[in-house]
């Protein structure tokens, strides 16, 4: 394989909005001709909070959809989705072993996630980021897409990289490097402090990428603003963190720098900003919801898309796994 490998997963959890895909979706697209690449849809750390058994497989199709839909080449790249390939969670188990509780107790996401309730929490939440380690390490992959809230766990699959390297005597699982996303985190449309999110209860609150045109015009035109006019520079948008986010998902989407789009609006009423945003949102969403309707209606070739990723990612996934049994000594 190509010396340089990249790998990610996506939860298949709510529908797909804007933030995943200027946050993720778009990368994998930009770098799938400078990485060999394999993305898997990650039903195991879906399932560390209660998942309806008779949604999943459509929100694995859904997922699957978007990428296709997005520009993903499911021949240049592998993708399947994890618990089809169950050296994952063998692989997890094994580095489980490896991993140090002080670890785990550092990883600031679980105590986000599992709030106030932590002692009802799942242990599979608990352990998730080992499960993260995992995948990344089971294609000793050298590359990992990550944002900002994500380089914690990355720097966990390093550190149970180097120690089973070093609990063996050999550098075996290369230590993978962060592949940084260069867009701004975006933020709900509601509130400027919080990230946009899939389980947000307030369906105004994002961007989706099956939105329709009227969709998009009514959310953009509902998110919350202020009564001013658009600044005149970056420093005025301290205490504006709904207006910031908004540059933000303009500057992403136009390829403009935040700067630029600043200039461009300075001193104009937000509704003929929100406007131009409502019109480049649509020319980005517009084609990518209509081809995502028609792939999510052709089961067929969505699941003959995943079982040849999994077929290639166990072919892979096998050897690896071999060679650490070999390591470990659990091979007669």
């Amino acid at each position: 394989m190509n010396n340089k490998l990249i790998f990610s997963g996506v939860q298949p959890t709510g529908e797909i909005h804007i933030g995943n895909y200027l946050g993720a979706i778009s990368q994998f697209v930009n770098n799938q001709d400078k990485f060999e690449s394999i993305y898997s849809i990650v039903d195991l750390h879906a399932i560390t909070v209660w998942q309806d058994p008779k949604t999943i497989q459509s929100q694995i199709h859904h997922v699957l959809s978007v990428f296709i839909a997005a520009g993903l080449d499911c021949e240049k790249n592998i993708i399947f989705n994890q618990s089809s390939v169950p050296q994952h969670a063998e692989l997890a188990w094994l580095l489980g072993c490896t991993a140090r509780i002080g670890w785990l107790n550092r990883m600031t996401q679980f105590k986000d996630k599992a709030g106030k309730n932590r002692e009802n929490a799942s242990v599979g939440l608990y352990t998730y980021p080992v499960l993260m380690a995992a995948d990344i390490l089971l294609y000793k992959a050298t590359h990992v897409p990550v944002g900002d809230d994500q380089k914690q766990h990355l720097e966990l699959s390093r550190d149970i990289a180097h120690k089973f390297n070093t609990d063996y005597g050999l550098d075996f699982f290369p230590l993978p490097e962060p592949v940084m996303n260069n867009n701004t985190r975006i933020m709900s449309l509601r509130d400027g402090n919080k990230k946009m999110s899939k389980s947000d209860s307030s369906s105004y609150s994002r961007i989706l990428m099956t939105d329709s045109n009227d969709d998009i015009r009514t959310k953009i035109k509902k998110s919350k603003t202020d009564s001013m006019k658009m600044p005149n520079d970056e420093s005025s948008l301290i205490d504006r963190p709904e207006i910031s986010n908004l540059l933000n998902i303009f500057s992403a989407v136009s390829g403009e720098s935040k700067e630029l789009v600043i200039t461009k609006f300075a001193g104009r009423e937000i509704s003929e900003f929100k406007s131009d945003l409502t019109d480049i949102l649509i020319d980005l969403i517009e084609p990518i919801s209509s081809e995502i309707k028609k792939l999510i209606d052709d089961k067929g070739f969505l699941n003959k898309v995943l079982q040849d990723g999994a077929n290639k990612a166990k072919s892979i996934s096998a050897v690896t796994i071999s060679e650490i049994h070999d390591l470990m000594g659990l091979k007669s």
